[in-house]
């Protein structure tokens, strides 16, 4: 076994790595860029080495600076972990030739795999399904026809050198077929200048459905069930569960063993994922193979038992699996939500900055630990008052929950986002509370193109609509009884003078553009003290009793409400208006003042400030680095003109002109490291 290994990545990856590591006696060495020198990754590790400046193509990418580290430091073996150099088959390759072990496959499967077209042919050969297609030039619709009808219905015709959905059609029957053909063609002739046609099988309402591998270097291979990865957006995964809510025992166990199949064609040793894409009759096809760790790998280990990270360093160490296939567990059910550094409201744009506050839910569960299951476990690179910087991806955490069902497991997850605080930065917890709400989701009736279809038009609040509203307007009267219990306290108040408690409110929801809602709430009942109270009162006619535990100073607030534990977050003051309460649970958010009923009156004759009109401003969408300004000052720009790009976090955004108009003052050059809505140009 190793005595030291050296972790070629960073943030939550590397923190996992190193947790393992420890578990098992290995010294770890960090690597870290210029952005990184005070990252978590870089903290927990014996050693740390640095490698370079913040973008990774000039550290984390640099081969031969981390082969230089493990030199340094007399690292045996090194962990790519994800992204970054895991896949680089040259790396790998390297890596053997110094004498250094690779935790991860030999350099030739990591090849075999990492070409579509090679992976395809050798899936073929493993027995393995693959999408039925043809893939030579077809000569004209009759043949088309006969191709599809071979095939079988449905199938996609398809342009050899299509792209932006020209030269695409589905088919369902021959008709269809026929037509298409001759429709694709037509397109691909005039978009691209090239009108040769391909057909391949198309799956209905698909599924992304992974099957995760182990082998060793003793010709060993064993499944270790599915991972549900269908929720996602932009191709990018949202939301992962083990297992499936969909497929069948029958369907699981063939496609453990293609997957197995596969592995033991290229001689696999390390864990590995097989990618697969399942139709709605559960017809499964081959995608491509992972040949790292995934992000998604908690979930796996919550429902087996297994420390994955533990078996890869056992695996390249040359230890045989100490499991076989019938050893493999499949306890509970277990999910992933992948908290992000961005802004749901403002169409996902990268978040990057200071944390401000930094307080995950409380922890059961941990990284490398297999005993403590049926919890909540966060893995992370980050800690409070952290930056996130914007040179790599934007995950912040990972937030795992392991149930004794699938509706355990949710219902745990919906908890722990309630009680996931975060601050400085915008988070994605918002739009993965809305996920998990939805019906569909709940009941597992989803696909690939869940989020496309049912947030077609971005994400809203509205997009988060409360079970119970009126909880949330009588829990701002709770906490203002609270406030004004604590206020009566205070000493040294003057006779006749001292803080006098009303039993009566108006809870004034505050809406856009001044439309707010009145709620009338009246406390019958009330107990407290410094880290407890209860108070019974009535909102819109409904009885509500709480019992909260929480010391008034926090964001997370934890108690019971008509005897059913609840965990939301409660902050004094917002943006707008300092008075008013910020409610947030179960992903909706409320700003609510709590007055008396004089008072009440007294707000409705305020008037409404509108807010000032910055539309002839063009404003950062996102906190970034300004890499380009198209435009001059005096230049006459037409709508839908380029003006300027930001990039931040692997992510460019390009601003257009939204009118006609003329560049009045250019107020910040390229190079410029903006934040939201700091001022980039003026127009006249």
């Amino acid at each position: 076994m190793f005595t030291k290994i050296l972790i070629a990545n960073r943030g939550e990856i590397a923190c996992r790595v190193i947790a393992t590591a420890k578990k098992m006696g290995i010294q770890t060495v960090a690597v870290y860029s210029e952005a990184d020198k005070e990252a978590r990754h870089v903290k927990l590790a014996d050693e740390a080495v640095h490698i370079g400046p913040a973008p990774s193509r000039e550290s984390y990418l640099q081969a031969d600076r981390i082969i230089a580290a493990c030199k340094q430091t007399g690292a045996q073996a090194v962990h790519p972990g994800y992204g970054f150099l895991s896949e680089n088959e040259a790396f790998a390759r390297r890596l053997e030739e110094e004498g250094i072990v690779f935790i991860g496959p030999k350099h030739a499967a990591i090849a075999a795999m990492g070409d579509k077209i090679a992976s395809k042919k050798l899936a073929n050969e493993a027995g393995v399904n693959t999408i039925p297609g043809y893939n030579d030039p077809i000569a004209g619709p009759e043949q088309a026809v006969e191709i599809a009808k071979g095939i079988g219905y449905p199938v996609m015709i398809k342009a050899s050198a299509g792209g932006g959905g020209k030269g695409l059609r589905v088919a369902f029957d021959d008709k269809e077929a026929f037509d298409g053909f001759a429709s694709c063609q037509n397109e691909a002739r005039n978009s691209f200048g090239d009108d040769r046609i391909f057909i391949e099988k198309f799956v209905e309402q698909p599924r992304h459905i992974e099957i995760q591998v182990l082998g060793d270097a003793h010709g060993n291979v064993i499944y270790l069930n599915e991972r549900e990865c269908s929720i996602q957006r932009r191709h990018q995964k949202v939301i992962e569960e083990a297992p499936s809510p969909f497929i069948s025992d029958a369907t699981r166990k063939a496609m453990g063993e293609q997957a197995v199949a596969l592995a033991k064609a290229v001689g696999y040793q390390s864990a590995g994922t097989v990618e697969f894409v399942v139709g709605k009759n559960q017809d499964f096809y081959f995608l491509e193979m992972n040949t790292r760790l995934q992000v998604e790998h908690p979930v796996t280990e919550c429902i087996t038992g297994l420390d994955l990270v533990e078996q890869m360093i056992r695996i390249a160490a040359g230890e045989k699996l100490a499991i076989r296939q019938e050893d493999v567990k499949r306890d509970g059910w277990a999910m992933e939500c992948r908290i992000n550094a961005e802004d749901p409201f403002r169409n996902f744009l990268p978040s990057t900055g200071r944390l401000v506050r930094f307080n995950p839910p409380e922890q059961t569960m941990w990284q490398a630990d297999t005993e403590h299951l049926h919890g909540v476990r966060v893995d992370t690179g980050v800690y409070e008052g952290g930056e996130i910087p914007m040179y790599y991806d934007s995950m912040i955490a990972k937030l795992i929950v392991h149930g004794k069902d699938r509706n355990d497991a949710i219902a745990k997850m919906r908890e722990a986002l309630n009680g996931f605080v975060i601050r400085g930065i915008s988070s994605n917890i918002p739009f993965q509370a809305a996920l998990l709400a939805h019906p569909k989701f709940q009941t597992g009736d989803f696909n690939t193109g869940f989020i496309a279809e049912h947030y077609a038009h971005g994400f809203n609040a509205s997009d988060v609509p409360h079970s119970d509203p009126d909880f949330l307007v009588a829990l701002a009267a709770h906490m203002n009884r609270r406030y004004r219990a604590r206020a009566a306290t205070i000493s040294g108040q003057m006779n006749g003078h001292e803080v006098v408690v009303s039993a009566d409110y108006t809870v004034i929801v505050l809406g856009a553009e001044g439309q707010n809602q009145h709620h009338s709430v009246t406390v019958s009942d009330f107990e407290f003290d410094s880290r407890k109270s209860t108070v019974t009162l009535n909102a819109s006619g409904k009885r509500y009793e709480f019992q909260s535990f929480s010391a008034m100073r926090e964001v997370r607030l934890q108690g019971l409400c008509n005897g059913q534990p609840f965990t939301v977050q409660v902050e004094r003051g917002t943006p707008k208006n300092p008075l008013a309460l910020r409610i947030t649970h179960n992903g909706t958010q409320i700003d609510a003042l709590v007055l008396s009923p004089k008072g009440a009156k007294f707000h409705e004759l305020m008037p409404y400030k509108a807010p000032p009109d910055m539309s002839r401003f063009l404003l950062s969408p996102m906190p970034g680095l300004l890499v380009d300004v198209a435009v001059q000052e005096g230049q006459k720009v037409q709508a839908g003109e380029k003006l300027a790009v930001i990039e931040a976090m692997k992510m460019e955004n390009i601003l257009f002109a939204s009118q006609d108009g003329v560049v009045r003052k250019i107020s910040a050059g390229k190079g410029a490291s903006l934040a939201v809505d700091d001022v980039i140009l003026e127009f006249e």
